[in-house]
């Protein structure tokens, strides 16, 4: 019966047998497997911070680099601290993988949490990252340990063998993550389900190739720890919804009586009977951020609509929007033949076209007739267009992250620009001129360096404060900020309205400050610095 003596770097007098019940080929099999299993588990815990990060913080950029900064770091010191652990090389794998299972499974958990009672988010995403990274980077070199007690080869060949399957499992962590986990079970139970399966690859290995290298005690141990690991998995998945709603209640003032996690956001609705006079205040979040209150919205798309419609406004095209309040003042005008409306998000529309209280606000504004819903990237969708329209309305989310920085550079104006009719006119909402007044001006910049004359306006929102917006048209003339001919009666906007907001005190008056390019997204630096603290 052929047997593999174990290495110098292995406890004295231990054999693994390759005939029974698992011949050596088997057995190095097993030991690529695990790796494939670890480096997919791996890089979803890794994807699973930068996606909560980005949820609950906003910028992408800035969570991708401190998760993989600190991660990497920490594989580096984790690798180097598994050097005096080879002698027990399979006891301490499988105990790196069930200490990987539970804090990688309750990683997403512990981060909200963090986030909605203590305020310590950043602190505890780089501690976080960098336990798991230190475990992470130990794998390696006991799985090689392992794979070389086995059968030796040359050291080249091993790590060829050995990256190859950690390759190959990184690229199905990172498909499986955003195409399978998150649809199926949403962040938190989805790293739940990833550190379950950590644990079993760890130990089914350990518990039969190497089953002759294990001590009575540390069977023993192990087996405690994955009963432990089991019932601590099996309750957070049993309690996670409770506690995702308790955490999610946390974080807003009035009651949520909606949410959901799309593909691309987090979407709250809330609704309070305490506003003043007695009237309801449902409110919109996406990712954290207020998009509307129904007690003043009709001051933000009055403003936002109405003054880009005085001239021919036949063909309309609605960039964002989804919650369909826009397209309501749009479809107060007879004369509009047509909305196209592209927006991201089709849960946002879903719930704009199904939620009682939404619907009602919107007055079903998304099903009538001349109002056609694309769902589409808005900067792809016009860069392949072909048609023209009299008005375009961007009421797109703040400049305040990386994907939606693009929506407000030179290049993007640029497309817009090729996709209006002769005498057509482009509105902005730009954000606030007293808060971000930085971010508001190099907005403008952007449009005029993209050949537009603008005419700057803002008018008070309470929910938002001062709130800016920019008309625009091709070519040398600013428009003219006035009511269009057969406006319906408005609530807030009239003529007096309109020319008040055109003027800006001294202490908000223009800033000079570059336009934002897709290179250069300067807009995205402006805003993250103007808004931090609010």
């Amino acid at each position: 019966m052929a047997r593999a003596e174990l290495g110098a770097a292995g406890e004295a007098g231990v054999t693994v047998d390759m005939d029974a019940p698992i011949r050596w080929r088997s057995a190095r099999a097993a030991v690529l497997a695990a790796v494939f299993v670890c480096a997919a588990c791996g890089l979803v815990y890794e994807l699973a911070l930068v996606a909560l990060g980005s949820y609950l913080i906003g910028d992408t950029v800035g969570q991708a680099s401190i998760v993989l900064g600190v991660m990497v770091f920490a594989m580096g010191v984790g690798a180097l601290a598994a050097k005096p652990l080879q002698s027990r090389a399979a006891a301490v794998f499988a105990a790196i993988e069930l200490a990987l299972a539970l804090l990688g499974g309750l990683s997403v958990l512990g981060l909200y949490a963090a986030f909605a009672w203590l305020n310590l988010y950043l602190p505890a995403l780089v501690g976080t990252a960098f336990v798991l990274g230190l475990l992470i980077g130990a794998e390696i070199p006991l799985l090689m340990v392992l794979l070389q007690r086995i059968r030796q080869q040359a050291a080249g060949s091993a790590v060829a063998d050995l990256f190859a399957a950690d390759y190959v499992g990184a690229l199905l962590g990172g498909l499986a993550f955003p195409f399978l986990l998150l649809p199926l079970f949403g962040q938190l139970k989805g790293a739940l389900v990833v550190g379950a399966v950590n644990a079993v690859a760890g130990l089914v290995l350990v518990f039969t190739v190497f089953r002759r290298e294990l001590s009575g005690r540390a069977r023993t141990a192990l087996t405690a720890g994955s009963v432990l690991v089991a019932l601590c998995l099996g309750y957070a998945w049993l309690t996670a919804h409770d506690f995702e709603v308790t955490a999610r209640q946390q974080l807003y003032r009035d009651p949520v009586v909606h949410a959901e996690r799309s593909r691309y956001q987090e979407i709250v609705l809330t609704d309070s009977v305490a506003a003043p006079g007695g009237q309801t205040d449902l409110r919109l979040f996406l990712n954290g951020d207020l998009q509307f209150s129904s007690l003043d919205e009709y001051r933000y798309h009055e403003a936002l609509v109405h003054p880009a419609l005085a001239g021919p406004r036949g063909e309309v095209l609605l960039l964002g929007a989804g919650d369909g309040l826009a397209v309501r003042e749009l479809l107060r005008y007879p004369d509009i033949r047509r909305i196209t409306v592209v927006d991201l998000d089709s849960a946002v529309v879903a719930l704009a076209r199904t939620e009682p209280r939404l619907r009602q606000l919107n007055g079903g504004s998304l099903d009538d007739p001349r109002v056609r819903v694309l769902h589409a990237d808005a900067f792809r969708w016009l860069r392949s267009t072909t048609e023209q329209f009299d008005v375009v309305i961007a009421d797109l989310p703040d400049p305040d992250e990386t994907a939606t920085a693009k929506l407000y550079s030179v290049e993007f104006y640029t497309l817009v620009r090729n996709a209006l009719a002769v005498e057509g006119r482009l509105v902005v909402q730009a954000g606030s001129p007293y808060f971000a007044p930085r971010s508001y001006w190099s907005i403008e910049a952007s449009l005029r360096e993209a050949g537009f004359a603008t005419t700057p306006y803002h008018v008070d929102i309470p929910s938002f404060g001062d709130w800016g917006f920019l008309l625009a048209a091709p070519g040398a003339n600013p428009p003219l900020l006035t009511l269009p001919s057969g406006a319906p009666t408005l609530r807030f906007l009239d003529a007096s309205t309109l020319a008040a907001a055109e003027v800006f005190p001294p202490d908000r008056g223009r800033v000079n400050v570059p336009a934002s390019t897709l290179l250069y997204p300067r807009v995205l630096d402006y805003a993250r610095a103007e808004w931090r603290g609010y």
